[in-house]
């Protein structure tokens, strides 16, 4: 099969085009034939070597990726409920695997889009992050009908899947924010925002607006002004650090003083802790997606360029998602 490889931890430029053998799916595993592997900030983070010393995290050699759409090539002994051919969409347990043309995964994070009209490429841009929003907002913040909602990073890979979902939840008002560069990307964006504001104008342009729930994958001094942004008893989440200001804190007295729950959200550790949320999830997600209330702007590149898309992320120069074609 044709792969992308990171040779060692560093710049883009460890990540080599190579053939490797085709992968056999094992018991309770399905084999995978990849027409789309989304390309994300994990992705990147993964290949710097931020996580080198973390256990279970791919050391060199390794192939990246960690969402992929194709179609069912195989099936492990005793997995049921899955025919070859079939559409699907997956998500890797290590975040290793999805840059080539064959991929394995295990049973249960495996997800059938057979019965939506849903392209490959919005599905692999879209109904994983829409599946994490999902659990992110039922369960780590319990967000209910009614409430008011504001998402960071509007437009970015994992940001974009929660005002969908959001507004499937019965949120009553879903704002997001981006850098001012990204405003006329702002303004032409069909995701179901109310209205998406410049992130450098924070805390005063939204002026004595209050938040129940505010959703950061950006942290740094966006993840500041959101102790001023939220209502009383409001929750803020933590899904990202996009800013890659590791070093940042937030005060301890505030979310005391204010009756602040600040709750963290990370998939990788979250969801193989918790595997009976993906089936619901996951539903929900396929709806949200194939109803347009995540219609993210994907740009479809060949392998060869997963260098490139590589960065691009890291220079904040991408538009919505990046998806490579084996």
């Amino acid at each position: 099969m044709k792969a992308v490889q990171a040779s060692q931890f560093g710049a883009p430029s460890v990540l080599t085009v190579t053939d490797l053998p085709d992968p056999t799916p094992g018991p309770g595993q399905v084999a995978i034939d990849v027409t789309h592997a989304a390309v994300g900030l994990i992705d990147v983070y993964l290949r710097q070597g931020l996580f080198k010393d973390a256990p279970g995290l791919p050391q060199p050699p390794y192939v990246p990726g960690l969402e992929v759409a194709g179609t069912v090539r195989a099936l492990g002994e005793g997995v049921t409920g899955f025919t070859v051919g079939e559409k699907v969409v997956s998500l890797s347990t290590h975040g290793t695997g999805g840059y080539a043309s064959v991929y394995v995964s295990d049973q249960a994070r495996v997800v059938s889009t057979q019965d939506y009209d849903i392209d490959p490429a919005l599905a692999v841009a879209a109904v994983p992050n829409a599946l994490m929003a999902h659990i992110a907002l039922t369960r780590a913040i319990s967000m209910s009908a009614g409430e008011s909602v504001l998402i960071h990073g509007a437009l970015g890979g994992l940001a974009a899947a929660f005002p969908g979902i959001a507004r499937q939840l019965g949120a009553s008002r879903v704002v997001g924010t981006v850098r001012s560069e990204r405003m006329a990307a702002a303004a032409a964006s069909k995701l179901p925002y109310d209205t998406i504001i410049d992130s450098a104008q924070l805390p005063d342009m939204l002026g004595d607006e209050k938040f129940d729930a505010i959703v950061d994958p950006v942290g740094g001094l966006v993840r500041t002004h959101s102790l001023d942004l939220l209502a009383p008893s409001g929750r803020l989440l933590l899904v990202g650090n996009a800013s890659g200001d590791w070093d940042h804190g937030i005060d301890g007295n505030r979310i005391w003083q204010g009756n602040i729950t600040v709750a963290g959200f990370n998939a990788g550790s979250y969801v193989p802790a918790h595997p009976e949320a993906v089936q619901p999830a996951a539903e929900a997600a396929l709806k949200a997606v194939a109803s347009g209330l995540a219609d993210t702007e994907i740009e479809v590149l060949p392998l060869t360029d997963a260098a490139n898309a590589h960065e691009r992320l890291e220079n904040h120069t991408t538009e919505g998602r990046i998806v490579l074609t084996p």
